[in-house]
């Protein structure tokens, strides 16, 4: 595998984050709400997916076609970037701190609804 940042390695994905018909960035702006060092793991796990995909557990987690889960370890506890792939970018759609074992269903619903705009687009 391909270390995250290898001295002239090539990203195998572009990662992107999804935007809304408003313009806004959910997964961005859930980022800023976080602190430096919460930003700087999430960033590094991200990037560690971005070159070495595909990749399994126990940094990314299927959860439903086509919707992965990048599972984080931040100050608060648990956090989960859902994000899907279409052709060779990844797309970050929803960010959020876990509080429970099982994925939350609001959580999933919300990455559906903004993977299902994508493809509206």
């Amino acid at each position: 595998m391909i270390s995250a940042g290898a001295e002239g390695a090539e990203p195998i994905l572009k990662v992107v984050s999804y935007r809304s018909q408003a313009g806004n960035e959910p997964v961005r702006e859930w980022l800023l709400s976080l602190d430096r060092a919460d930003r700087r793991t999430i960033g590094q796990d991200v990037k560690t997916a971005q070159y070495g995909w595909p990749l399994g557990m126990p940094l990314i987690r299927r959860l439903e076609p086509p919707l992965w889960g990048v599972r984080l370890h931040i100050t608060g506890g648990t956090a989960r970037v859902v994000f899907t792939v279409d052709g060779g970018v990844m797309v970050l759609l929803h960010g959020f701190v876990k509080k429970t074992q099982k994925m939350p269903a609001a959580d999933l619903k919300t990455a559906q609804q903004r993977r299902a705009r994508l493809c509206e687009e």
